[in-house]
């Protein structure tokens, strides 16, 4: 990939859009950045909700597919179809990638345990998925849309943890969304965003619970960095919610 330009900001501090402007710089510049607060106040749920949903965190199981040899990341999984604001929960189905987009685990069908029916029945969860879904018809034009979620944590169990051991990736859907629930005892995990096709980065550091970050897949490219622990006796982790939106169908070995 040709080297880019990140512009250096004091403290990497996420250059959050307004409530307001969300549409239009995911219109404009491919990407948009929310606030914790104002993630709570798109979605019309409280902090105390915020905290029921990442209760299921701590208790997601090993990812068993790293090809890299490592122990450092846990998830779930769970597919949606979301037409207009209703969600339909899909049957337990493989996460899979192009090769083309993900260089590491690219095709392989990967299950995962799926998303506790606890989590899937809080109004939060729900509220993300079709607000999710209303911001994709707005950016490509309203349709159906093919959600896949994954709740993740990164942790320093092995003295480093790779939040994208796949490298600098788009995803191949249409809208890519990374929550952060929450960053514990650790230092690094900076993510990093790069126009698909000129010289533009940019690099933050996501910290408030509920924080958003949203991308055009078509032209943005994204990565998080390595984290480490703070305190190196004890551990250390990151927990974010990444969740996709694709038209047409789930990525699969024949999709389109």
């Amino acid at each position: 990939m040709a080297s880019v330009t990140l512009p250096r900001a004091s403290g990497f501090a996420p250059p959050f859009n307004q409530l307001s402007e969300r549409d239009i710089a995911l219109s404009k510049d491919g990407f948009a950045l929310l606030s914790g607060p104002d993630v709570l106040a798109w979605l019309e749920v409280s902090e105390a909700e915020l905290a029921s949903l990442h209760e299921a965190w701590p208790a997601l199981p090993p990812d068993p597919h790293l090809l890299d040899g490592g122990r450092y990341r846990r998830r779930r999984h769970a597919c949606y179809v979301v037409d207009d604001e209703h969600v339909e929960r899909q049957p337990p189905r493989p996460h899979w990638q192009p090769v083309v987009y993900n260089a590491l685990h690219g095709g392989i069908e990967r299950w995962f345990d799926p998303v506790e029916e606890t989590t899937d029945s809080l109004r939060i969860w729900q509220r993300l998925l079709q607000q999710l879904a209303e911001t994709a018809s707005r950016l490509h034009g309203r349709q159906r849309w093919y959600l896949e979620a994954h709740p993740f944590r990164i942790d320093t169990a092995d003295g480093i943890g790779r939040p994208t051991p796949e490298g600098a990736h788009r995803d191949g859907v249409d809208l890519v969304a990374v929550m952060l629930l929450d960053r514990h005892n650790i230092k690094g995990g900076e993510s990093r965003i790069f126009s698909a096709d000129g010289p533009d980065g940019k690099r933050f550091t996501l910290e408030q619970p509920g924080a958003l970050m949203l991308l055009d897949d078509h032209r943005i490219i994204h990565e998080t960095t390595p984290i480490q622990p703070l305190e190196r006796d004890q551990l250390g982790w990151r927990d974010t919610l990444v969740l996709t939106c694709r038209a047409g169908g789930f990525q699969g070995p024949n999709a389109s």
